[in-house]
């Protein structure tokens, strides 16, 4: 460095870390002393200026000397411990360049002529020096510069070179702004760390502090008592840009001014200081500065990335995320599944496995506490009432379900556990990565959109995209364009009506969706191979879907005990892949007692009921043979029997004649077994209790009342979710086995009583969480639900209602006889007898008008419609009314 124009900084070769520094003074010579500014604490002060061509004489050195190699000798060291001596460029002062005589010659310094300093600090009256051959030569050249009217001996005093040094700019955000990210010509005067230094603008000499643009290197900490204490690698990283920049010309381009600190990259003729810092392991990347990077953010993460998989330096410890990943599970190409959130999907890997991938450094739209809880009344639906979800969801489902993408793990996000659940993981890991299809990144369009917004890191935190830049851009752009999440209008408000569920809803949407034909649908969930969420654009509901015609095996939710039928899973895993998330049509016939609707549904042109028939995933049901897809049905069944593959496995093809004889043999079968009739239902159907079993119920309910009374559950601490098991205390006070079938808010939750059949809405303090020892696994649900076989309930509701109140009054909480005729489409349908006198309740029915016989196809089941005095019945109802009015019975 050179201080003036008569002192200079020198330090040798650098020996396993930065050299010392030694400050030389020219002997014999003084140049002008430059500018200082005065200490702030002392505002009385003022600045002193440059004196007349000192800039110049410094200057002249710099450009000379600064990084060459010279040769100096020490003449005088004085009491204060300053050396005084002749510096000549190059390895020998014999034949290098005498510095001194050089500023002498040129008119930019002045000669001692008093004679050299001495070493004591009051010496006494020297005698008259003799001149040395130094001091001679530099006399002479001194002599020759006033001669020639050269730099201090030119005419006018030299005030023209004194600068107009500006210590602070007045606007410095306007300043940088207006220099439109141009270069500007500077020399670096000082460096304060490796990443901050101090620049003197040309010409206009600003002076200002440049931090450099996207990193930052390590620095040095003051301490209370002024000292400073290098943190590791700060002195290393400060010698590392002062040895390539201190005191060089440079180009500089100020690229923004956030809190008055100008940030700026620095350019040498060698190359650019912020690329080297970084890829010799000096600097880390910042992602605040990082934004405002003009000369390509992805080459400095790009000679990050080199320093850490080199481990020098600062990453001499680092472990890369993706480090114990194999290159195969690191990159990978797979099919896009389902769309699980605004930040995941899953996908089918080549292996046929599932997986969920979160993608990269995003967060999706969320909702404060305050609002979510607003209307506590309502159910809260994330993907219709978080602004903007359904609109990400929507987007991603569009352009992903059903295709391949290229994915690129980036981090494996480790098991997170929160206070309350202690051990549990709050979040399970979660594969980060970024997804890209046709080369397009999701994150980024996602995000480009306003559909999303970008995670902010600790600084230290390397677990992020590995186009993180990219995404901060696009979130930039989203924001200066008011796109989606950062948009300045309304929210969009999607108004969508749950039925699953709702009877009566759904009764008033049945007419319309049975007129509409095709209606187009979107599956959003897959409960099981035949039945089904679906989201209608059009009416804007949700409504629960079977699919007409065929009898898929059943999951082990859907049947008492848990157990799942042969295939169910399969079967359910060929109806996601084929439509979960996919635009369908369906074609509504009816709907059951649930408020679920039946019908067909079709996916480009491929009706789903056949292709479960056709992939021996399914059995025809009886009641395709009204539709008109039953000789297709029939012909797939057909098929996939003969291929004996899956449900057809263990088939075993009978001969026609033994065919044609086992059902002309084919008898009613009577067997009646003891149950006990808990629960009728408003259609007409029944719940009831084997009294076999009934012993075993008993104790349960004996055993778990009295645990409850010795430790009592918390009031309250219960969460009701649909389809939990869970324990409900009735109006007796005691506490019953229930399942929950709808949450509309604490205070409102439907229970089903699995053990009798009845239902009833309670508030959640009347919930528990049901003992493990006393669930369905210990003992199967208890109650059964039974329709009456040979029987058209009344679709008048006067008169069903009548029909119900008789049967409640002939068979509730009584002992009956039962026998199972044939399956129906929800639940069997059988025959009910008094245990006393053996009489036929539905028989009884008949005989008072109250309902009418539906006649069976089967033989066998015809010979009981056809004996008397039902087949008299029969032909009675058909001349007379039923009867409506309970006192003419």
């Amino acid at each position: 460095m050179v201080l003036s124009g008569c002192a200079i900084i020198v330090r040798g070769q650098p020996r396993g870390g930065p050299p010392p520094e030694r400050q030389i003074n020219l002997s014999n010579v003084r140049a002008g002393a430059l500018a200082r500014r005065a200490a702030q604490s002392q505002p009385d002060v003022k600045d002193t200026p440059d004196e007349p061509w000192a800039f110049q004489a410094r200057e002249f050195l710099r450009k000379k000397m600064i990084g060459k190699e010279v040769c100096f000798t020490v003449e005088v060291k004085t009491l204060q411990g300053r050396e005084y001596g002749m510096v000549y460029l190059g390895k020998v002062n014999t034949s290098g360049e005498n510095i001194a005589e050089s500023l002498v010659a040129e008119g930019l310094a002045v000669v001692r002529r008093e004679g050299i300093r001495g070493t004591s600090k009051n010496p006494p009256p020297p005698p008259p020096p003799t001149p040395t051959l130094s001091q001679v030569r530099l006399c002479d050249l001194e002599d020759q510069a006033k001669a020639a009217k050269r730099g201090q001996w030119s005419e006018g005093g030299g005030a023209h070179t004194i600068r107009d040094l500006k210590y602070s700019i007045e606007n410095p955000r306007h300043f940088v702004d207006s220099l439109h990210q141009k270069p500007v010509n500077a020399i670096i005067e000082h460096v304060r760390d490796g990443s901050v230094v101090r620049a003197l603008l040309l010409p206009d000499y600003y002076l200002v502090t440049v931090m450099l643009s996207g990193v930052k290197c390590p620095t040095f900490k003051r301490e209370a008592d002024g000292s400073e204490t290098p943190e590791p690698f700060a002195a290393e990283a400060k010698f590392f840009t002062e040895s390539r920049l201190l005191q060089r010309d440079v180009q500089i381009i100020l690229e923004s001014c956030p809190n008055q600190i100008i940030l700026g990259t620095i350019l040498h003729p060698n190359g650019n200081i912020t690329e080297l810092l970084l890829k010799e392991g000096f600097a880390r990347c910042v992602d605040w500065s990082m934004a405002v990077y003009t000369q390509g953010a992805e080459k400095l993460r790009a000679a990050e990335r080199s320093a850490k998989e080199r481990k020098v330096r600062m990453w001499k410890d680092y472990v890369a995320p993706t480090a114990n990943l194999d290159q195969k599970d690191r990159q990978f190409v797979a099919k896009v599944m389902q769309v699980v959130n605004a930040d995941a999907i899953v996908v089918k890997l080549n292996s046929g496995e599932y997986k969920t991938i979160h993608l990269s450094s995003i967060r999706p739209p969320r909702i404060e506490g305050e609002e979510k809880n607003k209307d506590k009344d309502k159910r809260f639906r994330p993907l219709y009432d978080i602004p903007y979800m359904f609109e990400a969801r929507e987007f991603l489902r569009k352009k992903l379900i059903g295709k391949k993408v290229n994915v690129m793990v980036d981090y494996i996000r480790a098991a997170t556990a929160g206070a309350e659940t202690g051990p549990v993981p709050a979040f399970p890991e979660r594969t980060c990565a970024t997804v890209t299809i046709g080369g397009i990144n999701i994150a980024e369009a996602l995000i480009s959109k306003g559909l999303a917004t970008v995670i902010r890191y600790r600084q230290d935190d390397d677990q992020r995209s590995s186009h993180y830049d990219e995404l901060l851009a696009a979130e930039a752009r989203a924001i200066k364009n008011g796109k989606g999440l950062h948009s300045k209008k309304e929210v969009p408000i999607h108004r969508v009506a749950d039925i699953s569920g709702e009877t009566q809803k759904a009764k008033q949407f049945l007419p319309f969706l049975q007129r509409a034909g095709r209606s187009e649908a979107v599956v959003e969930y897959v409960f099981s191979g035949s039945r089904l969420k679906l989201y209608m654009p059009k009416e804007t509901c949700l409504i629960t879907f079977l699919l007409a015609g065929i009898e898929c095996p059943r999951g082990s939710r859907n049947i008492p005990g848990g157990i799942a039928e042969p295939f169910s899973e399969e079967a359910m895993l060929f109806t996601k892949e084929l439509v979960l998330q996919r635009e369908v049509e369906v074609e509504v016939e009816s709907m059951d007692k649930a408020g679920n609707f039946i019908g067909w549904l079709h996916i480009e042109g491929v009706n789903l009921s056949v292709a479960l028939v056709e992939n021996s995933l399914s059995k025809v049901h009886f009641t395709a043979e009204r539709s008109a897809y039953c000789k297709t049905l029939q012909s797939a069944e057909e098929t996939a029997r003969q291929r004996k593959d899956k449900i057809w496995a263990n088939y075993v093809e009978k001969p026609p004649a033994e065919l044609a004889q086992v059902s002309e043999e084919k008898e009613r079968v009577a067997n009646y077994r003891a149950v006990y009739v808990t629960e009728i239902t408003d259609g007409l159907h029944f719940y009831a209790q084997d009294v076999e079993t009934g012993e075993n119920l008993e104790n349960l309910m004996e055993t778990m009342r009295a645990e409850l009374a010795s430790h009592p559950p918390v009031e309250g601490a219960f969460s009701a979710h649909r389809g939990d098991h869970c324990i409900a205390k009735f109006a007796d006070g005691e506490w019953y086995r229930a399942r929950v079938e709808k949450v509309e808010s604490p205070a409102k939750v439907h229970v089903f009583y699995i053990d009798y059949g009845n239902r009833e809405i309670v508030s959640s303090v009347r919930l528990a969480t049901l003992p493990p020892s006393f669930s369905t696994r210990t003992l199967p649900s208890q109650a059964t639900e039974y329709a009456f076989a040979f029987i058209q309930v009344p679709q008048d509701e006067d008169a069903r209602a009548d029909a119900v109140d008789c049967v409640v009054r002939d068979i509730q909480n009584t002992q009956c006889l039962l026998n199972v005729e044939y399956p129906g489409a929800t639940c069997p349908l059988v025959t009910l007898q008094f245990s006393d006198s053996k009489d036929d309740v539905g028989l009884g029915l008949v005989k008072e008008g109250l309902v009418m016989v539906e006649t069976r196809k089967e033989k066998h089941l015809q010979k009981m419609v056809s004996e008397k005095p039902l087949q008299e019945l029969v032909e009675a109802t058909r001349e007379r009314p039923l009867i409506r009015d309970p006192g003419s019975r």
